[in-house]
């Protein structure tokens, strides 16, 4: 294998950037019925469109994201899966997932359609009390995600959750 094959060509991904590059990117792609990938929540800094059906966001080092990734052949779905990850800084420790590179700090990894929309329907009740889901201390995903392995539902993450991580976070600097 080559280098530029083990950087991420065969997935369609340009080649690593140069070392300076820290943002982690996302290839987003879309054949309707076939392959839907998407980013539920989470602010992209940079948006290169490949082509009509292939587009790759850019998020920068401590940003969170939710994305989708589903699947279909002619008999129906045959994957579905939500990634809730952390972009990590150069240098960091990171979990490798498809479509993500370099990586992330992995949060949440849920499979199957049930599972997701459940994640999704957290995600609806985040907004709902007025908070960005990307905003949400990453703590709180993992907790989702540690609830949901062992079936029992998750506390809900509202605004004193949040200003009590606003404040976690001053005081750590």
């Amino acid at each position: 294998m080559t280098c530029a094959a083990s950087s991420g060509q065969q997935h369609g991904l340009a080649p690593l950037a140069r070392s300076a590059d820290v943002l982690t990117h996302v290839e987003l792609t879309h054949i309707e019925q076939r392959i839907e990938n998407w980013i539920r929540f989470g602010r992209h800094v940079r948006e290169q469109i490949l082509d009509r059906r292939r587009r790759v966001l850019s998020y920068r080092p401590g940003s969170v994201f939710g994305f989708i990734r589903w699947a279909a052949n002619d008999f129906g779905t045959i994957a579905s899966r939500i990634d809730i990850v952390r972009a990590v800084v150069p240098g960091e420790a990171y979990q490798t997932l498809p479509f993500i590179r370099p990586g992330g700090e992995i949060l949440l990894t849920v499979d199957g359609w049930p599972k997701v929309c459940q994640v999704l329907q957290l995600v609806d009740d985040v907004e709902a009390v007025g908070l960005d889901a990307c905003d949400v201390a990453p703590d709180h995903w993992r907790h989702v995600a540690n609830r949901m392995s062992v079936g029992q539902a998750p506390r809900a993450y509202t605004p004193e959750r949040h200003l009590a991580w606003l404040k976690r976070q001053e005081i750590e600097g």
